[in-house]
């Protein structure tokens, strides 16, 4: 099993919640009510996307970047009731 590194834009929406979309992979669109749940559906969204390509024999998108064990650089939201 291998592990890949993926871009999601995540955009707050008007009517609430989150939506998550990705340059990296083509079709990948996730919501959720908060930031780490749409995070978690997207990750969810872009594993079951990567099998089907696999599944198919189609290549892998180009620009999938293996994971070295190492992640530079995350931004997290964190709440914090002032």
């Amino acid at each position: 099993m291998s592990e890949y590194i993926i871009s999601i834009n995540i955009q707050k929406l008007s009517e609430g919640g989150y939506l998550a979309t990705s340059d990296s992979i083509q079709g990948l669109v996730a919501q959720g009510r908060t930031i780490a749940e749409t995070m978690e559906i997207a990750q969810d969204v872009a594993k079951k996307l990567l099998e089907s390509y696999v599944e198919h024999g189609d290549p892998l998108p180009g620009n999938m970047v293996p994971s070295t064990g190492l992640i530079k650089n995350v931004k997290i939201p964190v709440s914090v009731m002032v």
